[in-house]
């Protein structure tokens, strides 16, 4: 089994933490236990935090206000980083006007609607407006017939030439202990392979999504460069291995995806080292 360090003589040698929100501060039971005092923790000392998260679902203040309901009161909206807001940032740029279709909640919705066009899920794009359509973002797992929108989705992209953007990059997510569930980044690939297009992905483990942060990061605090940054996570393939390839170090914690019995063996496999492991991100 392989050996774990102390958690809090860890994070007191960095200045600012970067956090991965399932797994790490949360996960299927609720809070991870504790982990409001390691919040609190790092408040008194005056370290900056934040949750990069590849959790497209809601927006960044809807997200807060989700761990406000847990218990976990000190994480405030711009505290989050989500990938929807890369989603955003492309879209601003490069689609300037027309339909951008859709798959996911209304809620996850934000990210394109605050980029002032006109939003429709996949499930409403018909031959009526279905040459005004721009764009397709998948967003999330839920809020559409799997069946008939994935379908729909598939015949979009071979219809129209547009960019396909996938604001979640995660495959699957935990239900419980035993139980995993599929993912937008998994219905992505999927999708991906039939239509025979790449999609342009925002999420961890791409550079874009460290680079979005330490943008923010640098913005309030200039003086911090990539050493004073430490990367926490459960999970090798994202959070591990786009921390490792941003150049921060990077934390493996327990409670999410990766299991400790399981983690030597993982490691070893991926060919994905973190620079420390411990069994939970709390103080």
């Amino acid at each position: 089994m392989i050996e774990t360090r102390n958690f809090k003589e860890i994070i007191d040698q960095y200045k600012v933490i970067f956090f991965d929100a399932f797994g790490v501060i949360k996960n299927y039971e609720g809070l991870v236990p504790g982990v409001d005092r390691t919040l609190d923790y790092l408040e008194e000392q005056k370290k900056k935090y934040y949750i990069v998260t590849n959790d497209a679902s809601r927006s960044p203040l809807q997200l807060a206000q989700g761990f406000h309901k847990m218990g976990l009161h000190a994480v405030r909206e711009d505290c989050v980083i989500s990938s929807g807001m890369l989603a955003k940032e492309y879209l601003d740029l490069k689609v300037h006007d027309g339909i951008v279709a859709y798959l996911g909640t209304p809620n996850s919705a934000h990210y394109i609607e605050s980029s002032g066009l006109h939003t429709l899920p996949v499930g409403a794009v018909d031959e009526t407006n279905i040459n005004q359509v721009n764009a397709l973002v998948l967003l999330d797992d839920e809020g559409y017939d799997w069946f008939k929108d994935l379908n729909k989705a598939v015949n979009l992209l071979r219809r129209r030439n547009i960019p396909c953007i996938v604001a979640n990059t995660d495959g699957s997510y935990p239900l419980n202990a035993n139980e995993i569930s599929i993912a937008i980044g998994g219905i992505a690939s999927m999708l991906e392979s039939i239509v025979g297009k790449r999609f342009i992905r925002f999420g961890k483990p791409d550079s874009q999504m460290f680079m979005f942060a330490y943008d923010l990061v640098r913005e309030s605090f200039p003086g911090v460069g990539k050493k004073d940054i430490l990367m926490i996570g459960d999970t090798l393939t994202t959070d591990i291995l786009g921390g490792n390839k941003f150049g921060l170090d990077t934390m493996l914690v327990f409670t999410g995806n990766t299991l400790q019995r399981d983690a030597e063996l993982r490691i070893n496999s991926l060919g994905i080292v973190p620079t420390y492991c411990c069994e939970s991100a709390v103080v």
